[in-house]
């Protein structure tokens, strides 16, 4: 129970009673205005309360989730390596260099050329070229 008693805990009960109450303070403000001739007033007087309980729905999901879950800082609950060496812990993320990757320019399967792909090629690196440029503006 320690674990949701921490700032950031407390920060989400205060947020839980603070949404709570005013939604429905909400709902019974609207109430009052529906029961004075507002029709639209019902409406929102059923959807500040579903408001409310799915504050209290998300607040209830967490509590469970963090109760369930491993603690911050036991060790990890693996089997040991039946070796005798350290296993290792939980990978980390890590920050790596980029791949460089080569590229090779696609050759048709027969060797041949092909028209169609070259003119487009060309009509491709004339819009490159022409970044102000409209596609019926090419001269090709």
């Amino acid at each position: 129970m320690k674990r949701l008693w921490t700032p950031a805990w407390i920060l989400r009960h205060v947020a839980l009673v603070v949404l709570v109450t005013g939604f429905l303070a909400l709902g019974w403000w609207q109430i009052s205005r529906a029961a004075s001739g507002n029709t639209l007033s019902w409406a929102y007087a059923v959807e500040w309360p579903i408001f409310a309980g799915f504050v209290v729905f998300v607040w209830w999901r967490e509590v469970r989730h963090t109760l369930r879950g491993p603690r911050a800082g036991s060790p990890s609950t693996t089997a040991p390596d039946p070796s005798g060496a350290a296993s290792p812990g939980p990978a980390t993320p890590t920050v790596r260099r980029p791949v460089r990757v080569t590229r090779v320019p696609a050759t048709p399967a027969d060797g041949a050329d092909d028209a169609d792909l070259a003119a487009y090629n060309r009509y491709l690196t004339w819009l490159n070229d022409n970044p102000g440029a409209r596609p019926g503006d090419y001269p090709g």
